[in-house]
């Protein structure tokens, strides 16, 4: 199974929709799972799977996966340079 359909699944069966607002708190307008999860997707092989990996052992031990994606995603932000202080300058 490829990261995208493996996040798409997770994410949906944990009850969320891919379309639903991320990191909203914190100034990021727009940002979805499903931007998330084509941010993912783009990474080289090494990465998914350490991020695949990463979301198993937190979901086996009953974990909030939810908090590692927005961890994830705000790195996404710095990563892209989408962070709200650098945009208002």
């Amino acid at each position: 199974m490829n990261i995208n359909t493996y996040l798409t699944r997770l994410i949906e069966e944990k009850g969320r929709e891919l379309d639903e607002w991320i990191l909203t708190n914190e100034g990021q307008i727009g940002l979805t799972w499903q931007h998330l999860i084509d941010f993912v997707s783009s990474m080289p092989a090494e990465t998914k799977e350490k991020v695949r990996k990463t979301l198993v052992l937190i979901d086996f031990k009953n974990g909030d996966v939810f908090h590692f994606l927005t961890h994830c995603a705000r790195g996404m932000v710095d990563a892209l340079g989408l962070n709200q202080q650098k945009l208002n300058k």
